[in-house]
Parts: structure tokens; sequence; C-alpha cells
């Protein structure tokens, strides 16, 4: 975990509030590679000397405050958390402070949890006690230092330059003592809140021990979703996926009253949590008895959901669709119907086996927004990676407003994969030349290595603790698998050759089927396509850049002479710009399933040597 630590004294002694916030500002550049807003920067220089202040107040000149922590394996931060050690029980203890500059606020009718800050454009916040009660809870799960210490931090949202009527009908909606609401007016409370918990012995050892604490595995999807249905939350929604989460149950009970129907778009990158959102919403729905269904433009995503969520229960594995399972679905005859990877919708739901009586021209975005009440979209528009895929947010809203129906959107900018690094998501997709700036040196703390050959790569995730998959530019042919159940060599680099996941959704032998090569063990030695791995993550993630990758003048090119998809070889159905956009698409896809590390190797020589150049032996790692 990263976080910058200051301490009360320090903190009050510079008057210089400009200079403190940019060692803020360059402390977070360090560790996100990004430059901090305007309003971020304000905040620092209002909010955290008024804290000072508050701490000293109260007598906790002593406290340790850690601030921009980053929750664990997420590109979350937290305000502020205050280190030390407890009145009465003399263990650490910590509270985890969210600081707001809001001077009006009101509830949402549109959620929960939801409110309206004035002066704020963009929609829709969490509520701040609901927000930090969040952060307490993530903690709890993810660091050793809590494991059955639940109550040693505690949550507290700090709205200092508003009164309560400022923010009347927020404080109602506070739920327990860990995450509490204070205001200007309630200073002298939240200073005994403070002191209640913490006391005015050094903080120093607590801050360290938090730093240093283990951190649990992440809670990989599949493992986790059958409970998620079944049972109960399972996933811990922060801020904006909790906003999407609360917009669309919101609207469920909406669309019924006023007989109406709301479309949500949540877009966000690879790991920012879309397909936890998704199961989130369909277990809670599934729980309360209304009708929602979950659909995807992707056979192993939906197989896998009905493998895993759906073991044992028709009923469950009935809840999981393909987005060309609407053709003759009732107007409205669901609840909800929440489109995963909406990126994958088509043009239409007919193919070539499609019997002409069937063949109605209708498009497939107006069968799914036609399907339900609330139509929800999940996309990321960088993961568009084969000919025909039109679900982009432009194309969903246009529609949608043509037939006059309400849109809310809610964009995800935190990062759950890649060890919550947005460092190295950014890093991926200047490389591809999907960003502006151009290729940057690797200086995470992500582990990102490069690999000297193929064996190399498969030997490292050989050797690594959790899943591990290796996956490939698609290169090389693809054979059927021979008559004896086994698989053909198709991958060749030198003398170093392995086969492609099964083509088929069926077992071959040992190996699993395809949509289930992501998931089973069996599914290590084999490698991956894009269409395979897709919508899929794991713990170590070795990607093979094909021939169909090269670099000139400091710059990635395609060559399209070496891709071998079948979906790619007209140029009259694929121009060569289309062409390249999804090749670097399908990358950006390959390189950002890893939840804890990256390995890559580079067929192409000079991309081997540029590569070098980029992620040097002394970062890597």
């Amino acid at each position: 975990m990263t976080a910058l630590r200051l301490s009360v004294e320090n903190l009050l002694a510079s008057p210089n509030e400009a200079a403190l916030a940019e060692v803020i500002a360059e402390h977070v550049r360090a560790t996100t590679g990004r430059r901090p807003s305007p309003p971020e920067i304000r905040s620092w220089q209002r909010s955290l000397p008024a804290l000072a202040r508050d701490l000293a107040d109260a007598g906790l000149h002593r406290v340790e405050m850690l601030v921009e922590y980053k929750l664990p394996l997420t590109s979350k931060r937290a305000d502020v958390v205050l280190a030390g050690v407890h009145p009465r029980t003399g263990q650490d203890s910590y509270v985890v402070v969210e600081l707001k500059q809001w001077s009006r606020a009101e509830p949402s009718e549109l959620g929960e949890h939801l409110v309206i800050v004035d002066g704020m454009p963009g929609g829709e916040r969490l509520h701040p006690a609901e927000q930090v009660r969040r952060y307490c809870e993530y903690m709890r799960d993810f660091l050793g230092i809590f494991n059955g210490r639940a109550d040693s931090v505690y949550g507290a949202a700090y709205l200092h330059n508003a009164m309560d009527l400022d923010v009347d009908g927020l404080a109602e909606q506070v739920r327990d003592e860990h995450s509490r609401l204070f205001t200007k007016q309630r200073r002298g409370e939240f200073l005994r809140y403070l002191t209640e918990r913490l006391s005015d012995k050094p903080g120093a050892d607590a801050a360290d021990r938090l730093l240093r604490s283990l951190v649990a595995p992440s809670k990989q999807l599949m493992t986790y979703a059958s409970r998620e249905i079944r049972e109960r939350e399972q996933f811990t929604l922060l801020d904006d996926q909790q906003v999407a989460y609360e917009l669309v149950m919101g609207a469920v009970d909406r669309a019924r009253r006023a007989d109406s129907k709301q479309i949500v778009i949540v877009t966000g990158g690879p790991g920012s949590g879309k397909s936890v959102i998704a199961l989130s919403l369909l277990g809670e729905l599934y729980r309360q008895g209304r009708t929602a269904l979950h659909a995807t433009g992707s056979q192993s995503f939906t197989q896998t959901m009905r493998r895993y969520p759906g073991r044992g229960s028709t009923r469950i594995k009935n809840l999981f669709r393909y987005f060309n399972s609407f053709t003759d679905a009732e107007q409205n005859g669901l609840d909800v119907l929440i489109c995963d990877e909406a990126h994958r919708i088509r043009e239409t739901s007919t193919n070539r086996f499609t019997p002409a009586a069937r063949r109605n021209g209708r498009s497939q975005l107006d069968e799914l927004l036609s399907a339900a009440r609330v139509p929800v979209f999940l996309l990321d528009e960088h993961q568009v990676v084969r000919p025909g895929e039109l679900g982009t947010v432009a194309s969903i809203e246009r529609y949608a407003r043509t037939k006059g129906y309400d849109v809310r959107f809610v964009s995800l900018d935190e990062q759950f994969r890649c060890g919550g690094s947005r460092m190295y998501e950014q890093w991926v997709i200047r490389l591809l030349g999907l960003a502006e700036g151009g290729p940057m040196s690797w200086e995470g703390d992500f582990e990102v290595r490069l690999a000297g050959s193929p064996y190399e790569l498969e030997a490292f995730l050989r050797a690594q603790d959790g899943t591990a998959r290796m996956t490939a530019g698609f290169c090389w042919p693809w054979s059927d698998p021979r008559a004896d159940d086994t698989l053909v060599n198709d991958v060749v680099i030198g003398d170093w050759a392995r086969p492609w996941n099964v083509k088929k959704d069926r077992a071959v032998g040992d190996y699993p089927p395809s949509m289930l090569w992501a998931s089973e063990p069996n599914g290590f030695g084999q490698v991956g396509c894009i269409y395979t791995a897709q919508g899929f993550e794991y713990d170590w993630n070795g990607v093979i850049l094909g021939p169909d990758l090269t670099v000139r003048d400091g710059r990635l090119v395609t060559v399209r002479e070496e891709n071998k998809d079948p979906a790619f070889k007209s140029r009259k159905s694929v121009p060569d710009d289309d062409f390249d956009q999804l090749v670097r698409n399908v990358y950006k896809v390959l390189l950002t399933r890893g939840m804890r590390g990256t390995v890559i190797y580079a067929v192409n020589p000079e991309l081997r040597a540029f590569l070098a150049e980029l992620v040097r032996s002394d970062q890597a790692g």
C-alpha cells in the first residue's frame, strides 16, 4: 500500500498550504502516473490543515496521518487514514476520514445512498458516510492486520464547510457508529468521536503495521459468483460502482410505479468492476424475486457463468443468456436486462444459419432495449475486437434518445485488476497507441516482466502461486483436434510449440472446452486467444505479442500479413484502418487480464529490444 505520511505538528508548522499540496501532488503523480485535478489540489490546501487543527484541538498531536491512502488491489484512495493507539484497549486503532468541501448537498431520489451536491456536475454521488463505510469494509476484507480485529478500523465523513441545514437529510442515512457524518456545526462531536478511538500516544508503529500488512488474495469473480447470486453480497462495491448499482435498483422501482423505461450505461476499463456490478445486481434482483437476466455476446463468458453460479440449479443457469436470445422477447417483459460486455453488441442477431422467415431486419440493440423496463449496458469501447461489434456509448444513447427513453451514465475510473494500477493501464494504452503521448518507461508497482523466450515465459507462470494463463495474438493457424483427442501444437516459435485452447464447447481429452479454459486448472499449457480470454481474469498473465506487432520510429505498428484471424481476412469487410484499431484493442485486452502481474514475450526482435528499453530489468517486478 502507498500513502504520504504526515504529522500534525508538521502540518501546523507549515504555513505554505500551496507547497503542501504540491508535495501531495508529486506523491500522486509518482504512484499513479496521473496529474491531480485542480479540485483535488484545492482540497489538500483547505481540508488537510483544517483536519490537523482539529486533531491538535483534540489533543491528538502524535497521531500519524496517512494521506491519499491506496486501498489494496485497487487504485481507489481514501483521503486520510489516522493511525494511532486506542485509548481503552491500547491496541492499534485506525480512523478513515473522507474530507468533503461541500457547502450544500441533499439526498437524491434516484437511489438509497445517493446524493446531489450543489455546484458539482456529473450527476449523483455516493453518500460520504456510505463511501467511507465501504472503505472500512473493504480494508477488513483484504488486510491481514484486521483478521479477528474488525473493530479496530472506523470511518467518518467530515463536511467541514457545511452546516446541518446545508446537508439536511444526509444524517438520517448514516448506518452505524463505524461510519459517521460530521458537519462544521458538529465539530465538537467529531473531536469526541476521534478521542474515543485514538489516544495521544505515538501512531508511527500503528502506521507501519498498516502499510506492511499482508494483503489477502483478491476475490476472483467465478469463485464467489455462486454465493453472490444465491446468498448475499460477496463483493464490496466502492464509490461509482455502488452509484451504478443504486441507480439501477432505484430505476427498477420507478419504472414499475410510473410504467416507464430507464436506460443505465456504465463504462469502465478492464478490471474496473463492470462484471462485479452485473453479478451484484443479478443476485439482489434474484433474491427479491424480480425478473432479471444477464446477457453477453461471449459464449465463453456465458457458459462459464452457467457452469459456476448456475451449478446444480436450472433456474440460476437460465439467468445467463446471449445477446441474440431476445429476438422474440415480450416488450418490457423483464424488470432488468443486464448487458455485460455490451461493446460486443452486433448490428443484428441473425446470421447465415438463421431461417429466412426469421430475418426481420431488426437491430440487436432494439431487441435488447425493448426486452426490459431497465436495460443496463456495461462496456469498454477499447474492447471492441471483432468486425461488426457496434456497442458504443454514442450508438446506445443515440438509439435510446430516438425512442424517447431516459438515459443515465456512470463512468468507472478506478482499477481493480492489474494490482489496482491505473498507471499500468495507462502504460498499456500508450504503448499500443490508444492514448496520446507515445510509449513510456514502466516505473509502477504492478509486476511487469519481459521474457527472453516463450520457454522463459511459460516457466515463470508455472512457478507462480495462484492461477496463470498464457495468451497470444492470433498469428498462427488454429487446427481441429486430432482423431485421438490430442491438440495440434499450432503456436510455434522456434523449437517451442504449444496448442491453442480447445476450439469447441466440448472437452477434448483432458483439455477443458473453450469457455472453461480460463477457469479450469487444465487450461494451463494451452495458449488462449482473444475470444476465450476476453472477460476473464487470472493472477498471472503471460502474453505473447505475435509477429503482427512490430515497432517503427518509436511507435508500435501492426502487420496485417502476419495475422491469421479469419475474421480479419477480407480487406473489403475489414479495411486496413479498422484492422489496425481492432488488433490494438485485442492486445489491450490480452495485456490487462492479470491481477498480480504480467510477463511479456515479443516474437519480433525489434519490438523485443524496444520493450527492453521501456521495461528495464531493474524495474521489472
